[in-house]
């Protein structure tokens, strides 16, 4: 009879284990979030000296379109506030990027939306970040230019 018992616990402690990871990726909150409160939180500086500007944001006259690029990144987001998380993996994918602009001679990033799960984001101020329980996404869209 005990042999019995203990297939039946080890077989719930089994399903308990192989559900777990499902039940923890099952978050995914889209948070909106502005863009000066990530810009500011890259105390290491990791950004580049290329300019960027949202879409609607005014920027100077542009003397050469170079291509439209996209960048994603990802970040973890365990033990941690979503709002770091995306923060991170905003300046991830901004300095993505800043660093395509470099390669493409470019000096700016201009009309930048976040899309996200085919939604696009276009806001002169914020972008839209997806926060799982484990891994936090940001998928930024720019065209690279030279400025006058």
């Amino acid at each position: 009879m005990r042999p019995f018992i203990f297939v039946f616990v080890f077989a719930g402690l089994g399903m308990g284990i192989l559900t777990a990871p499902l039940a923890a990726s099952a978050r995914n909150t889209e948070v909106i979030l502005p863009v000066k409160g990530a810009v500011e939180s890259d105390t290491k500086g990791h950004l580049l000296d290329v300019k960027f500007f949202m879409k609607g944001a005014g920027h100077p006259a542009v003397a050469k379109k170079f291509v439209t690029v996209s960048a994603s990144r990802s970040t973890r987001g365990a033990f941690r506030s979503d709002e770091d998380s995306c923060n991170v993996a905003f300046l991830s994918s901004l300095r993505a990027l800043q660093d395509r602009a470099v390669t493409e001679g470019g000096d700016a990033i201009i009309d930048i939306i976040s899309v996200t799960r085919n939604v696009t984001t276009e806001s002169e101020t914020e972008f839209r970040c997806v926060a799982g329980s484990a891994v936090v996404h940001v998928a930024l869209k720019g065209t690279i230019v030279k400025l006058k």
